[in-house]
This record gives structure tokens, sequence and C-alpha cells, in this order.
């Protein structure tokens, strides 16, 4: 079965290879560096049909800063994943997805924390110019958009964030809840028309504020939104270390006895984590977790985890 993952920090990785901070090689390769957990011939050997790579800004990066980290980023996705791997084809509209051809790989751009773009709606306007498709208003952190699920003050949407989402909706871009704080993540549900939790599990099984309550679960399966688990054990169970499969659909049992078998799919974390479910410690091992899902659920509920669920719950088809 064909994957759809939401999310991944391969960006971020090759980035900070590039600038001599990590993994003492310059550069990482995207192809088959061992250090990029979504390397191409991971993706290959795992099935993926589409992998969504995440523009993310460390938050203490000086503002002033932060716009040109977004473009390294963005220069990068083109250069070192596009441009080297000619597997890798470029979602730049929905209905991209339905013209992958056999060995083809989707690579859709994604937003990480409006941190990037300031208060600059023009920078936003750019971004969606190159082919992001996911705005995630915030990471851990508060911004001018809203504060994130690690603020303790937990305010919701600002005037600028709620624009924000309602430019979203005109560009047919997803607005991600995966980081917001609880006020913010109602709020973009009253104004968004295509909301996704990219990242996120079941708090009822791990009391962790990235995770989301049943409430905001339902919320989501109302309004035909996604919710695509995550695979860092933090957000499977409490401090922990290393997952079990078993404990990762405990989460996705959870949200099929909330309603949500059709809004299910995953959003792996991949190379941004470091504790990691046995047997699912990068791309190339999704058919471990097939084999795995298809021993539990009917193979109509593993195709709509895998891939199906995204695909039917896609924003409309944007016309060239």
């Amino acid at each position: 079965m064909k994957i759809i993952d939401t999310h991944c920090d391969a960006l971020f990785k090759l980035q900070e290879a590039k600038r001599g901070k990590r993994y003492n090689v310059e550069p990482l390769n995207f192809t088959d560096s061992v250090e990029i957990e979504t390397n191409l011939h991971r993706l290959q050997e795992g099935n993926v049909l589409t992998q969504f790579f995440a523009i993310f800004i460390l938050p203490d990066i000086p503002s002033d800063e932060k716009w040109q980290h977004a473009l390294e980023q963005i220069d990068l996705f083109y250069t070192e994943i596009l441009d080297k791997n000619p597997a890798m084809k470029h979602i730049k509209k929905w209905d991209d997805l339905d013209d992958l051809k056999d060995g083809e790989i989707g690579a859709v751009l994604t937003l990480e924390g409006a941190d990037a773009f300031g208060n600059d709606l023009r920078k936003l306007r750019h971004l969606y110019r190159l082919g992001v498709l996911s705005i995630g208003l915030t990471w851990n952190n508060p911004n001018l958009c809203a504060d994130g699920a690690g603020e303790p003050r937990g305010a919701g949407l600002t005037e600028f964030g709620k624009e924000v989402v309602q430019l979203n909706n005109e560009h047919q871009v997803f607005t991600d809840v995966s980081h917001l704080s609880e006020k913010g993540f109602w709020d973009v549900l009253e104004l968004s028309d295509y909301v996704i939790a990219s990242h996120s599990n079941a708090r009822a099984f791990c009391d962790h504020p990235r995770n989301l309550t049943d409430e905001q679960i339902k919320a989501l399966i109302a309004k035909n939104g996604l919710i695509h688990v995550v695979f860092y054990a933090e957000f499977i169970k409490k401090d922990g270390q290393s997952a079990s499969f078993s404990e990762l659909f405990d989460h996705i049992d959870h949200i099929i006895s909330l309603g949500g078998v059709k809004n299910i799919g995953f959003g792996s974390d991949f190379d941004g984590i470091d504790r990691y479910i046995v047997g699912l410690e990068d791309s190339s091992k999704y058919p471990n977790l097939v084999n795995e899902l298809l021993g539990k659920y009917t193979e109509e509920e593993v195709r709509g985890f895998t891939s199906e669920n995204f695909l039917n719950n896609r924003p409309l088809i944007v016309s060239n």
C-alpha cells in the first residue's frame, strides 16, 4: 500500500548540515545519507507515495533572519530534493497527486510556524507561489499569529492570525493545528475551510499538550478535517523512550471510537524525533507498519489510513 506522510523535518536537517552545525557531514545527500530518515531510498523502500517537507525555523533565530532561513530551506527543497532526484515530483496543487506515475514520489512543501513571514502578508503570498500547501501558524512558541502549544498564556489567534487563515482558505491551503494552543485550535476550527492536524495523537492515551483532546478530535471529524498520528514515542505514551505498534494503535482505536475512521492518516515526524516506535525508525520501515495494521484492521481501513483518507479529504481541485 502507498503511504502519504504529512510531516518530516528533512529540510531542517539539510540546512543544519550545510551550515556546519550538525552531523559532521557537509552536505548531507538526500538521496541516500543515513542521517536522513526520509531519504529517497528509504521513501522508495517504504512505498511512500507522497512526503510532506516542513520548513521549520528554530525559535531562537533572530526575527530579522527568519525569512532568510526559510528561503534557504526552500532552496534546498528545490536543489537537493527535486533537482537531484528525478523520482521526486513537486506537488504544486492538490490534483497533482492524481498525476504521479509509477516510481514517482510526490513532494509537498509546508510551513511549520508563521515566524518565517512575521507580519508581512507579501511574504506569505510568495510562499504560496513557491508551492507551500499547508501552513502551521505556530510551532510551540508564540508569534504574531497565535500562541503555540508550549506557551503557558494559551492565547488564541490574533487578528493577523485570522487574516492568515482566510488567505489559506482563498488559496486552498491547509491550516495545520498540530502545534497550536487549545484556544488557537478552536479559533482555527471556526474560520478554516481546510484543516489538518498533521502530526498529533490522542490526549486520552498520552496527556501531552501536543496531543488532541476528545473534543478537538470530534470537532475535526465534524469538519472533515484530517488527523495524522505521529510516531514520536513521547506523544504515544508518557515519558516514552520507545513505543510499540500496539501503543500507537491505542490512539488509532480511540480516534475510530469517536467516529474518525475516515479521517486518520500518518504524520511521522521523521528527521525531527529521537525516540521511535520499535520497528518504525525511518521511512523504509513503513511495510512493517502496514503489516501490523493488516493484522488488526480491515484492508479498506488500512488503505484509508495509508493514503485514501487524505486523498478523499484534501482541498478541492485547484484549476491551472
